[in-house]
């Protein structure tokens, strides 16, 4: 059956930005001019199309990452709006994984902010080719050159302007095309109107210079253009859009727009863009699978509907009417309702029940979904975010995708007996769901544990167990994720000798154990020579020690950026056995750790205020007293911009804090930066607490 949509009439492509920069307005925008809405949503009414779930549609924020399709100029988009709150970054990474290209947003007045900033490193992490949007053009303080700076600067990035602004603030009119050299000028409210005119006069000057800029850093990655462009001093527009497509792509510049999403301006030459500039699937490699051992040929799948099967699970979430719902991205073959795949990560084959369109929660049944396309399958019971789906006569394994480690954790029991079973099945579906929220359960105090990127993501993940579960629970205090580490190398020996008639335990290690690099995570080493361990228990030696690392003996966390070195021992023919060799470890390593001068280390954010001039004294003072660090302050737009760090520990409440000192009229930002050691009469005070509690084994 012959494809409805060439390949290279494809684009999947993310919003991404910090959070409240327009994505979801933009989304809307494009939705209703390239005629898949009929009417424009709006977030602020809680009428966005792609901010279905009840908590977006409340608070005016996105949290899930919403999939919908569109077309525009014969071309098919694929697009996925992600949350700008860093407590959904899960969204954006996963998102960003299965995209070809991304437009990022930016505020006209706020520039690059420090979501701007992570969004962006992750998108860099998978090479993900962008084009710039600066929205917000109508708000007072908006300088579309000012945030171009910002991107090169903040960013590091070749930040080329496509198009130039006429007017800003409440004068923001339409934009040069820089390309045609045309101006766009729009009437009315709803944007559909615009005139396609001469350049004004005032900015003829203007547009000539940036165009000139446009051709030259365009031009770099093709010396035959750029030598004619230096011989003629121009290029044509077929010219042009070919080598800004060509080095986009290549990620060597990031074309820049702007407009007013909320005002109807801007957007169709973003489409344009869209459909001009980012990737189709056929601009992307081939994925490769690497040989796995040496003589072996590297695995590769080209874009291509002859090829075998091949696609990754991205996104796993829980329907009420069809249950388990599992987003895909297709990279090679074709994939048929009905039939079986095979999970190559779990090696396991499943059974396609359904494959259906997403158009954020509406769905559009499909027979058949081919390369390229993001769909979404129900009936795939036991896959799981960043699994390989593929066929089991020509297996291959993709690249899965790494997600941050919670860093914030409360305790959660049901209101009623009734609540009980129904709350384990609710908090596994949305375990299931959300790679960054884990659950456990402490033996010790009884409690159910969950944990998660912060404040707002627990409380959601609270608010939907009642909506979508019916379970009513209570809550207990956040606390935050706290973590250990040794501070000196130190070496000793543990042998574990139990003789109780019959077969005894023997297992007899020495260690060196020493700190590593932050963020080095667990290193294990063996230097046993001469066979005093047989090699066969060497496996339970560092079994061992994983065990006790998992709660250490200083303050009952888990213990990182660890090496720990086994270099000798003695064994005994009829009593050692692995799990001898296992507690002898465990021992051990306790031992040694609580002699390496062990320190508490706790989660450290990035944090960004922003409120006006007059509360700078206060906002400062807060912060201070919440023992944090101011790094720098700015000005922006008539407020005042105060960045540090800050403990996570310290920061519980600050949203009401800012509103208070600030009369409503401050806001912050944060996100994780990195552990740091706790101060000495803090880390007492945890140490006592956990005491207390009996979490300290």
């Amino acid at each position: 059956m012959a494809r409805k949509i060439p390949l290279q009439k494809m684009r999947n492509i993310g919003i991404m930005a910090h959070i409240d920069a327009g994505k979801t307005t933009v989304t809307e925008r494009i939705l209703y001019y390239s005629g898949k809405t009929h009417k424009i949503g709006e977030v602020h009414d809680g009428a966005a199309t792609m901010d279905w779930m009840a908590q977006e549609q409340e608070r005016g924020i996105t949290i899930t990452s919403a999939a919908t399709t569109t077309s525009w100029k014969e071309h098919q988009i694929s697009i996925i709006d992600t949350p700008g709150h860093v407590d959904f970054t899960a969204e954006v990474e996963r998102s960003l994984r299965v995209l070809d290209g991304c437009v990022a947003l930016f505020c006209a007045v706020g520039g690059v902010q420090p979501q701007s900033e992570q969004v962006w490193r992750q998108s860099e992490k998978y090479e993900v080719p962008k084009i710039g949007f600066v929205n917000k053009m109508d708000r007072i303080g908006a300088d579309f050159f000012k945030v171009v700076k910002s991107v090169q600067n903040v960013l590091g990035a070749n930040a080329v302007p496509v198009v130039i602004p006429i007017g800003k603030e409440g004068d923001f009119k339409g934009v040069v095309d820089l390309i045609k050299m045309k101006a766009i000028v729009y009437s009315g409210d709803t944007g559909v109107d615009f005139e396609t005119t001469e350049i004004p006069a005032e900015l003829q000057e203007q547009a000539k210079e940036w165009r000139a800029n446009l051709v030259e850093k365009s031009a770099e990655l093709d010396d035959s253009l750029l030598e004619k462009y230096f011989e003629k001093g121009d290029l044509s527009e077929a010219e042009l859009l070919k080598v800004i497509r060509k080095s986009t792509i290549a990620r060597k510049i990031i074309p820049v727009y702007c407009g007013t999403a909320f005002k109807n301006k801007g957007v169709q030459p973003l489409l344009d863009a869209i459909v001009d500039f980012l990737p189709s699937p056929l601009d992307i490699p081939p994925i490769i699978h690497a040989a796995e051992e040496e003589g072996e040929e590297d695995i590769k799948r080209a874009p291509s509907d002859d090829e075998p099967f091949s696609a990754l699970a991205f996104k796993v979430m829980s329907d009420k009417h069809m249950g388990k719902v599992t987003y895909i991205r297709i990279y090679s073959g074709t994939l048929e309702s009905g039939t079986t795949v095979y999970n190559n990560t779990k090696q396991k084959k499943q059974r396609v029940g359904r494959i259906i369109r997403m158009h954020a929660n509406r769905q559009e049944a499909l027979d058949m979904a081919r390369t390229g396309d993001i769909v979404a399958v129900v009936g795939l019971s036991d896959t799981r975010t960043g699994d390989t789906l593929c066929c089991k006569d020509n297996p291959i394994m993709l690249e899965s995708i790494e997600f941050p480690a919670p860093v914030m954790s409360i305790s959660i029991k049901p209101a009623s007996r009734a609540d009980n079973d129904k709350m384990g099945e609710g908090l596994h579906a949305l375990a299931d769901e959300d790679p960054t929220f884990t659950v456990n359960y402490d033996d010790e105090t009884m409690e159910t544990i969950i944990a998660g990127m912060g404040e707002l993501h627990l409380e959601i993940i609270v608010d939907r167990l009642k909506r979508e579960f019916g379970v009513e629970a209570e809550v207990g205090a956040p606390e935050v994720a706290y973590r250990e580490t040794a501070t000196m190398e130190v070496r000793g020996r543990y042998k574990h000798s139990k003789q109780s008639g019959g077969r005894g335990q023997y297992g007899d290690v020495q260690f060196r154990v020493k700190p590593t690099d932050p963020g080095k995570g667990f290193v294990f080493k063996n230097e046993v020579k001469g066979g005093n361990i047989p090699s066969e228990y060497i496996p339970a030696v560092e079994k061992g020690v994983i065990k006790a690392m998992h709660s250490g003996p200083f303050a009952g966390y888990p213990i990182v950026d660890m090496e720990v070195v086994v270099f000798d021992g003695s064994y005994h023919d009829v009593d050692s056995s692995e799990f001898a060799f296992t507690e002898a470890a465990r021992v051990c390593f306790r031992q040694l750790f609580m002699q390496g001068h062990p320190e508490l280390l706790e989660p450290v954010m990035a944090l960004e205020v922003i409120a006006p001039e007059e509360y700078m004294g206060s906002m400062t003072g807060a912060i201070c007293q919440r023992r944090g660090r101011i790094e720098g302050m700015d000005d922006q737009a008539g407020n005042k911009v105060v960045r540090g760090t800050v403990p996570l520990a310290e920061m519980f409440g600050f949203s009401n804090t800012i509103r208070t000192l600030t009369q409503g009229r401050g806001n912050f930002s944060m996100q994780f930066d990195r552990y740091a050691a706790v101060p000495f009469s803090v880390a007492e005070e945890v140490i006592a607490k956990r005491r207390a509690e009996n979490k300290i084994r």
